[in-house]
Parts: C-alpha cells; sequence; structure tokens
C-alpha cells in the first residue's frame, strides 16, 4: 500500500498509531487557543494548524494528522461537515477500517 494511508480511526485506536497519520472523525467538545478538543468515541485532543477549518463547537469534523506521542494528534488538514451529521455512521467506517485492515491500511513494521 502507499506510504501516504490515513486509517480511519476513533479515540480507541489513536494510539495503535503512534508517529504515522490518521484520520479521524468527531464531534468539536472546545477550542482553546491552537489546541481542540473533540469527541471521537472518546476524547482527544487535536493540536491545531495555522490554517484550521475547526472554529466552531458543536460541528462535526475530520481531521487528517499525525498522532503524537502523547496520543493528541497533530492537526495538518481538516473539514466542517457541520452540525448534523450521523455519527454512527462514521463509527460503522471506523470498525470496518479495522474489521477488514487489509483492504485499507499495512500493518505499522
Amino acid at each position: 500500500m502507499s506510504d501516504h494511508q490515513t486509517p480511519r480511526v476513533n479515540a480507541s485506536y489513536v494510539s495503535n498509531f503512534t508517529g504515522q497519520n490518521v484520520r479521524i472523525a468527531g464531534k468539536v467538545l472546545q477550542i482553546h487557543g491552537n489546541s481542540a478538543t473533540i469527541d471521537a468515541q472518546g476524547t482527544v485532543a487535536i493540536q491545531l494548524d495555522a490554517g484550521t477549518h475547526i472554529k466552531t463547537v458543536g460541528n462535526v469534523v475530520e481531521v487528517i494528522g499525525k498522532v503524537n506521542g502523547d496520543q493528541s494528534i497533530k492537526e495538518l488538514f481538516s473539514s466542517d461537515f457541520g452540525p448534523n451529521v450521523e455519527l454512527s455512521a462514521i463509527e460503522a467506517v471506523v470498525q470496518a477500517t479495522h474489521t477488514y485492515r487489509e483492504l485499507f491500511y499495512d500493518a505499522k513494521q
């Protein structure tokens, strides 16, 4: 697979991808300075990029970013999906990603 894989994760999978790029979607709980907290089946801290699209508490966002050693995610890119997103559908995609891992990403070497 590609060197630019971004497996979809939620809070419970973040620790499996330290040092790697991932995609995570969740509801924005808090924004403070250059950081935000999202609920992605658990809370995850996001270190915001200067050009962030994460601006509205309560909206659902998708972040592509690198997982830090402290399990926060350094935002590389984000999209704001607004407030009316079916989070259970996002969670179903996350679960499918890890159930059928070989279709979506290579295991860390």
